[in-house]
């Protein structure tokens, strides 16, 4: 009954929906276009039978590449369909496999849309990246006997209080799903408390830490620390937020007084924010050259706006320090083992609830620092500039905390193979 209500409140939010992509559609416009698949109308692939994986955007894509790749090499016969719910996440699917995958976008949890794509593709299962739970997919998926793998799945503290306000609806969502990969004991507890069988959850530990690093991107960053000033002391602000851009222009102010050669790599998060980031820190008085102009630095360059996609390893490989935004807006964080990999050290702002086992795994390692506000940015990143053998052996810690935490994605191919046979 709670899935009914649920579905006939959906198809009454359906003009607000709409209103909503056309409002996107403003910024990015991507949002204007496939709409027909976002109902299940899309041409069919030619082989059903696929192992169909969903990657809500951009961050749950890239913690999907080991995966994907491992199944490509796994099962090369077995097609790969790719969904995600943003243009952005699709254009990353697009650029990282072409057409080795079908990539569409997964349909609105409508009843008859979730049905028309199962009727197309008939897959062989499901496996969902990190907490994308909807109520009328995993319905349909299991009445048609498709398993379900919740995989590198995460439950913060936050995420699971909003869950137990719904608390028989969500054990019946894991009550549908086969299997659950946890990305640590916290996650796996708290699925448990809501409803799932423990017997259903295992501890795989996080596929971020089995990112791979191509030599191309070392290469590349190389290239672009020369185009920068292969001398000047370079740090980065990442994935930032609205809102968060102005906490890091007023650490960069403080920080410019300490190390005058300081030289900011500012990326917002959304390609959509590129312009407005780029006028607000010219509004604060500073030079900036955008990296889609392809552009060297000069010495009284200020800010490098990183206003590309697909570039953010390169970016942070040129850099000396990183700050990972999405945690001085109450985001949540974004993926610190990015830069880790790299052996850049790190810094996250106090919201960082959905990446916590990650966040203390790195600052016990000496590799990440925790701060509360731009202050406290200025003050690590003068630091760490002003000591570069603590940067460094910094850097080399974080490293080996991606390094000795790997084996994510093998655990999933054992639980995918076990599903599928």
């Amino acid at each position: 009954m709670a899935r009914i209500i649920y579905s006939l409140f959906f198809y009454l939010m359906l003009p607000f929906i709409i209103i909503r992509l056309l409002y996107k559609s403003r910024q990015s416009h991507g949002y204007r276009k496939r709409w027909r698949e976002r109902f299940g109308w899309f041409d069919a692939p030619k082989q059903t039978g696929a192992i169909w994986v969903h990657a809500v955007s951009v961050g749950e894509t890239i913690a999907a590449i080991p995966m994907i790749k491992a199944l490509q090499k796994a099962y090369p016969d077995k097609p790969l369909i790719i969904t995600s719910m943003t243009p952005t996440g699709s254009e990353r699917v697009r650029a990282l496999f072409h057409d080795s995958v079908f990539h569409v976008y997964v349909p609105y949890d409508f009843p008859g849309a979730v049905k028309r794509f199962l009727r197309k593709v008939q897959p062989s299962m499901l496996i969902l990246m990190e907490t994308e739970l909807w109520p009328n997919c995993l319905h349909y998926c299991a009445k048609q006997h498709v398993p379900i793998l919740l995989a590198n799945a995460r439950l913060s503290e936050r995420s699971y209080v909003g869950y137990r306000r719904i608390k028989n609806v969500a054990a019946t969502m894991l009550s549908e799903i086969t299997l659950i990969g946890a990305q640590a004991q916290p996650d796996a507890e708290r699925f448990i408390q809501l409803g799932a069988a423990s017997d259903k959850v295992i501890v795989t530990g996080s596929m971020k830490f089995d990112i791979s690093i191509a030599p191309d991107i070392y290469e590349q960053a190389k290239a672009l620390r020369q185009l920068l000033g292969a001398d000047r002391s370079i740090w980065i602000a990442a994935s930032t937020h609205e809102n968060e851009e102005e906490q890091v222009l007023k650490a960069f102010q403080k920080i410019r007084q300490r190390v005058p050669d300081a030289l900011l790599i500012l990326v917002p998060r959304h390609p959509e924010r590129f312009p407005k980031v780029a006028e607000l820190c010219r509004k604060h008085g500073y030079q900036v050259v955008c990296r889609s102009q392809q552009q060297a630095c000069s010495l009284s360059t200020d800010i490098y706006l990183g206003d590309t996609m697909g570039e953010l390893l390169t970016l942070y490989g040129a850099s000396d320090i990183a700050f990972v935004g999405g945690s001085l807006v109450p985001i949540g964080g974004h993926n610190m083992l990015e830069p880790a990999a790299l052996a850049i050290p790190s810094i996250t702002g106090p919201n960082y609830f959905n990446f916590t086992t990650i966040v203390q795994l790195l600052e016990k390692s000496g590799g990440l620092r925790k701060i509360q506000d731009a202050d406290g940015l200025a003050d690590v990143v003068i630091e760490w500039f002003k000591d570069p053998i603590a940067r460094q052996q910094a850097g080399a810690q974080s490293k080996q905390v991606v390094e000795s935490h790997r084996g994510a994605v093998a655990a999933h191919l054992r639980m995918i193979d076990k599903l599928l046979h």
